[in-house]
């Protein structure tokens, strides 16, 4: 099953050329998830070829305009495109209230339902799950109310290996094996040992988006571990003061952060547009972490099984 996450944004506060405001699109199997809507997403997402209409999920971090300006505009073309289906909306509390005075003045009266709840931006707990996923917030140090999002795939049933399964069993015997169970008969004899027919299950993948924050050493107890960690790292180490002053981090605390939470893959982005190249970005936090990539536009990134 696909697990793949699609930069659409990387860029802080100010656009910049080919940068444009943070937004992803994670996919887990046929169902997407949208972390963050800075302006312009929706045409990003024109531009990937990703339908909108398949995302029923968005998750916001907080209400800095570079991560939810383009939110209004893309329910908007939702609900012009005769949408249906619900739409699920996590962010921090006051995001309904901004939506509601936008619906209010443009006389917008949607075409499907808007099912928004708030998040508590200061604690680490389960918000959202479905089929495929969990998601736990983040608390991030911001200067105003700010979380990251925390998914983590659902752990998976055994594989049956067919070679070796004894004919006539029912498909509730063939289910409760993917489950780890032992198949017995009436008399509750064994009948089938499950570790003779089946095979451990593929693991289970993990994803975690650390939106704008000061460095938080603590954040690497919840992303112990993960497949993929995006942190934003908006500046260069020699303007740390800059970043403690505007509650951002910086390339090198990015890496470091990955390489204490022992994580597989880091990606940095939200980067300042004082930075035409983004190398030396790249360099600093490759310092402290050697597995560590652009989150540049349009970049792709799959998590095998």
């Amino acid at each position: 099953m696909e697990f793949e996450l699609k930069i659409l944004g990387s860029a802080s506060a100010t656009p910049f050329l080919d940068r444009h405001h943070t937004a992803q699109v994670l996919t887990v199997g046929n169902a997407q998830y949208l972390i963050d809507c800075g302006e312009g997403t929706q045409r990003r997402l024109m531009e990937h070829k990703i339908r909108h209409q398949r995302i029923h999920t968005i998750f916001i971090s907080h209400l800095h305009g570079d991560h939810f300006f383009g939110l209004f505009g893309l329910l908007g073309t939702m609900h012009l495109n005769g949408r249906t289906e619900p739409l699920r909306l996590f962010g921090p509390p006051g995001l309904d209230e901004v939506l509601t005075s936008q619906f209010r003045h443009s006389y917008t009266h949607l075409s499907f339902e808007l099912e928004f709840t708030p998040v508590d931006t200061t604690q680490h707990q389960l918000i959202f799950e479905d089929k495929n996923v969990t998601v736990h917030t983040l608390p991030m140090r911001h200067r105003i109310p700010c979380c990251g999002y925390l998914f983590r795939e659902k752990p998976k049933r055994r594989r049956l290996l067919p070679e070796l399964l004894p004919p006539g069993l029912t498909h509730a015997q063939l289910h409760a094996l993917t489950l780890g169970e032992d198949v017995h008969n009436e008399q509750g004899q064994l009948l089938v040992p499950n570790a003779h027919v089946t095979m451990a299950p593929k693991r289970a993948r993990s994803y975690a988006f650390c939106s704008d924050t000061l460095y938080t050493e603590s954040l690497a107890d919840l992303v112990r571990d993960v497949d993929l960690l995006y942190h934003e790292a908006t500046f260069l180490d020699d303007l740390r003061d800059r970043a403690l002053v505007t509650h951002h981090s910086t390339a090198r605390q990015a890496g470091l952060l990955a390489r204490r939470a022992e994580v597989h893959r880091l990606l940095i982005g939200h980067f300042s547009s004082r930075y035409r190249d983004l190398e030396p970005l790249l360099a600093e936090a490759k310092t402290m972490f050697e597995w560590t990539e652009l989150a540049v536009e349009g970049l792709s990134v799959s998590i095998t099984e």
